[in-house]
């Protein structure tokens, strides 16, 4: 096996709101928030103190922590699955490096017996998942699924739900 290379997941900030304190979170392009505050001498942002400010940071990146551990954004639901997949039906490009699609996210589920799987996030994720056990995926980072025999697997795909449904009722 080749030597993977790491990198921190850096994010498009996509927009702001404000905590339940007043405090600025960024939004990110892979659905997660991070706090961006102000507090000098150790957190130096003056920019997020106004609107022009916010406005021009869109689209800079930042790291994100939380897809670098493979943790799932809140209000996330489960939009299509792809499987099950055996060992002779996973498909070849899920045995080699792809990524989930940007604005979604992967949870790859273990039906029966067990498979290998690695994603290159800091630290990189190397896991051998059996039965039972479940490997979220964050949009756009690199990963594969390593075939073992007796293996059965789904995938989920996972989107944010849109919280101003019209009831049609």
């Amino acid at each position: 096996m080749g030597v993977v290379q790491t990198c921190s997941v850096l994010r498009s900030i996509v927009g702001f709101h404000q905590d339940e304190v007043g405090d600025w979170v960024a939004d990110l392009g892979c659905l997660h928030g991070q706090h961006v505050r102000h507090r000098p001498p150790f957190l130096v942002r003056p920019w997020v103190l106004t609107e022009s400010g916010r406005a021009e940071r869109l689209g800079s990146d930042l790291d994100c922590p939380l897809c670098d551990r493979a943790e799932i954004p809140q209000g996330l639901h489960v939009v299509r699955t792809a499987g099950p997949f055996d060992a002779a039906t996973l498909p070849m490009g899920l045995r080699a490096d792809h990524r989930v699609a940007d604005g979604r996210w992967a949870m790859l589920r273990v039906l029966e017996g067990a498979v290998g799987f690695t994603m290159d996030t800091d630290p990189p994720v190397a896991v051998h998942l059996a039965i039972g056990d479940e490997q979220a995926i964050p949009p756009g980072v690199a990963h594969r699924v390593i075939v073992e025999e007796g293996m059965r697997v789904v995938i989920d795909f996972l989107e944010k739900k849109l919280t101003n449904d019209i009831d049609a009722g």
